[in-house]
């Protein structure tokens, strides 16, 4: 991983290799300027006297995971990686437990009140909380790249599942369901179902093959939930057996493909609602975008013998990926979404009940209130802690403290 550079006046450079950071950092010229990603401020260069050259963020969306990349366009050479974690499904939890809560207390408080619907307005391309975050966690470490890395361009894969033919291919058009295209979806859509392992011998980087549950021999279709993976060796030794018979030994592993395959279709749901909303906003930053589908992106990957990953994924996405691309010691940042906080104050327990009720002021390690730039030592107010340090300024004042730092500035 390759650490950012910004010259004295906080203008950005090219990013340079670890070890010219680290001898850098001991000769004194340079200072780290953020820990994560890692970023350090050349104290005796600008950026008149420097040479930049172009990079290029390429981002992968994903339902639950989303691959990010900086790729240096004129070395062909990946100088960051990271792969975000969403929270979407847990935010969908969430709400839906606090649907339920408040149903359930309106039901007792409010028996007799006349039911009320629709009296909601919802702008212009509003989305439900759950798929908003996706697009948040994405813009948001797009343009935290965008201050410490010298970005020109985007590109973004613009996958889309038809939602229709992988749950009925039959519905219609012989020639359509058999086409390259269809075979290609199922596919790729079987590979992140089933995480790219046969399922009865968890076997991995090996060609898999779809695999009916119930057999066609038998009365099985060809809908998504019938569908599997498995090797050559287990798909032959199952044959049209009931599926039933041949885990007649391994019942965890019986009930754990059965709940799989009925699993409903949320995660192509969630990329297709979410991926020109994301396109949208990505223009907004007046940059260049450019858009790949899945199947270039597995082309590419596939042709330039890179394993699969999400960021590795990204690191593929359209058609100006080179043909050799430079990916040594390249280990993805892991990021995980963590949200800002919680407005509830009530805290019920598992049955609903209220349990606690949350302070107002939100604290971070210990620490509540206002930090200030004074140049005294560590003051105690009345409900908040001051930290001092003379290059700090001030985030958040209360009336009581901003009186006390009145008198302190008076008296000195």
């Amino acid at each position: 991983m390759y650490v950012f550079v910004l010259d004295k006046n906080k203008q950005l450079l090219d990013p340079c290799h670890p070890a010219r950071a680290r001898e850098l950092l001991k000769q004194g010229r340079a200072a780290v300027y953020k820990r994560y990603p890692f970023t350090i401020l050349i104290k005796n260069r600008e950026l008149e006297n420097s040479v930049t050259h172009p990079h290029r963020v390429k981002i992968d969306p994903g339902s639950r995971t989303t691959g990010m990349t900086i790729l240096q366009e004129n070395t062909a050479r990946c100088v960051f990686a990271c792969e975000i974690t969403h929270r979407g499904f847990q935010i969908r939890e969430a709400l839906l437990s606090r649907r339920q809560l408040r149903g359930s207390r309106r039901s007792r408080k409010t028996r007799y009140r006349k039911a009320r619907f629709l009296n909601r307005t919802r702008p212009n391309g509003w989305l439900p909380p759950s798929l908003q975050s996706r697009i948040d966690n994405i813009l948001t470490w797009a343009w935290r790249l965008r201050r410490i890395c010298p970005i020109t361009t985007i590109s973004q894969e613009l996958v889309k599942f038809d939602l229709q033919k992988l749950d009925q291919p039959e519905i219609q058009g012989v020639d359509y369901q058999r086409g390259e295209l269809f075979g290609f979806e199922v596919k790729q859509y079987l590979l992140v179902k089933w995480q790219h392992q046969c399922v009865y011998c968890g076997v991995k980087d090996v060609p898999l093959q779809i695999e009916h549950i119930v057999a066609k021999s038998c009365g099985g279709t060809n809908r998504v939930s019938n569908l599997t993976l498995a090797c050559p060796k287990c798909n032959q030794a199952k044959g049209n057996q009931p599926i039933a018979k041949f885990l007649s030994k391994k019942p965890d592993l019986l009930n754990h493909i059965l709940a799989q395959a009925k699993k409903p279709l949320v995660d192509a749901t969630a990329v297709n609602a979410t991926r020109w909303e994301l396109y949208r906003r990505l223009q907004q930053t007046n940059l260049p975008v450019e858009v790949g589908s899945g199947g270039r992106t597995k082309w590419n990957r596939v042709n330039r013998g890179i394993d699969k990953s999400h960021w590795a994924d990204s690191l593929c996405v359209g058609a100006s990926t080179p043909e050799k691309l430079i990916i040594k010691n390249i280990r993805p940042l892991l990021i995980n979404a963590k949200g800002h906080g919680t407005r509830q104050r009530c805290r019920p327990d598992k049955f609903g009940f209220p349990k606690a009720h949350a302070h107002r002021a939100k604290s971070f390690q210990g620490f509540t209130g206002t930090v200030a730039a004074l140049k005294k030592t560590l003051i105690a107010s009345v409900g908040c802690v001051v930290i001092l340090h003379p290059k700090l300024t001030a985030l958040r004042t209360t009336r009581s403290l901003a009186i006390l730092l009145q008198n302190l500035a008076n008296c000195s």
